[in-house]
């Protein structure tokens, strides 16, 4: 199959998930319990997050759900704070994370590049901690096109962020590849009628991913090598 251009989710696909988001996590609840262990366990419980061992459960709405979606599953627990105030919170924290790159990422989106391949990204995350993450790591310029939850094209799993990157580098969504570790990533490349590649360095197994993807890689690094085969 002929790809012209490709669209990346961010956390997990990009950025390994697990080395990512862990130290995130207890940050971001410590703050939001202002020291209370007890609490901050019982917050990370509503979210999927094993406060002690800083690891997720498969199923946390933080893996692919948006940043509203987190601070409403998190407000039952904290009736003193707005979910605007939550909102903020969780944004200033998510971009202040320290990001673990699933590859070396400027080799590889520049090898991707210079194959002719137009690339976005397309992630759950609010536009600006994304934009942030992608410049802490020096690659925000590899990129044609980069949308958050809150860029007005709507959010995964629905197919409103892929087809306003295929509009803005004018390709058909048929010669595009959707690449996330999720889900929600794959039946957002499925609905906008992309083809679809899993990775395996967020949360999901191959198993999970396998029904949705056209391929299920290791990391986003098989990527080269599985074109050219077509």
């Amino acid at each position: 199959m002929a790809i012209d251009a490709l669209v990346f989710d961010k956390d997990g696909t990009l950025f390994d998930f697990a080395a990512t988001w862990g130290t995130f996590g207890r940050a971001a609840l410590e703050q939001l319990s202002k020291g209370d262990m007890q609490l901050a366990a019982d917050l990370g419980r509503a979210i999927g997050f094993d406060f002690e061992q800083e690891s997720y459960d498969p199923n946390s709405i933080v893996i692919a759900g948006t940043v509203d979606e987190v601070a409403g599953a998190l407000k039952p627990h904290l009736s003193e704070t707005s979910l605007e105030e939550l909102v903020d919170t969780l944004n200033r924290a998510s971009a202040e994370a320290q990001q673990v790159q699933a590859v070396p990422l400027a080799s590889f989106l520049e090898e991707l590049r210079q194959a002719g391949l137009r690339l976005g990204v397309a992630t759950n995350d609010a536009e600006k901690p994304a934009l942030q993450h992608l410049h802490s790591v020096g690659v925000r310029d590899h990129f044609d096109f980069v949308a958050g939850y809150d860029s007005g094209h709507g959010y995964k799993p629905g197919p409103g962020q892929l087809l306003a990157f295929a509009q803005h580098v004018e390709v058909e969504p048929s010669r595009i590849a959707m690449v996330g570790d999720s889900l929600h990533d794959l039946e957002a490349g499925r609905a906008a009628g992309m083809v679809t590649i899993g990775v395996l360095t967020g949360m999901a197994t191959a198993e999970t991913l396998e029904p949705l993807a056209d391929v299920v890689l290791p990391n986003i690094g098989h990527i080269p090598s599985w074109l050219s085969k077509d």
